[in-house]
């Protein structure tokens, strides 16, 4: 949860960091794994948690362990790899996406060259030539660390809106 004193960053800053999310965002409707990569560090936490529907008063409605994906960049270039394949089954056809950036608000973070990010995102997803779609709402919580030449996102904490996901399968990056 964001403080609400918290001090934003300066208005040329969070336009960067826009610009960054919204970059990363059209290298996956791209396909363009290889270069989504590249807006990683070598030490990227990417954690997607399940939501599980609990009790109005339930300490918590994200699970504290469960996760749907935690990965790492070798896990991740891994699932690039395999997306690169034909025995990525779950995606064959290819899904085609489409990242939705919204509500950019940006604090700096803990260490000087690091800025703690929250996005909305909402996905949407069509495989094949079915006309049911997939969308996911998407809330973000990323850590971008500066780099030589820009942004590079650190750490990526997403939790879906959904407790129960409207697909075969998960087989897309949030």
């Amino acid at each position: 949860m964001r403080d609400v004193a918290a001090k934003g960053v300066d208005r040329d800053t969070l336009l960067d960091v826009a610009d960054f999310l919204h970059r990363e965002a059209l290298a996956l409707d791209e396909r363009r794994y290889r270069d989504w990569l590249g807006y990683l560090t070598d030490d990227i936490s990417y954690v997607v948690p399940l939501r599980v529907t609990r009790e109005g008063l339930a300490e918590w409605e994200v699970s504290p362990t469960a996760r749907i994906f935690d990965d790492d960049k070798q896990t991740l270039t891994l699932r690039v790899a395999r997306l690169e394949t034909d025995f990525a089954w779950a995606e064959q056809p290819p899904s085609r996406t489409r990242h939705y950036v919204t509500n950019v608000v940006a604090d700096p973070g803990e260490r000087d060259d690091e800025l703690l990010v929250s996005s909305n995102c909402l996905v949407y997803r069509s495989r094949g030539d079915s006309i049911e779609p997939n969308l996911y709402s998407v809330a973000r919580r990323d850590t971008l660390r500066r780099a030589a030449d820009g942004w590079l996102l650190a750490r990526r904490y997403a939790v879906l809106d959904q407790a129960v996901i409207n697909a075969h399968n998960l087989s897309i990056f949030l």
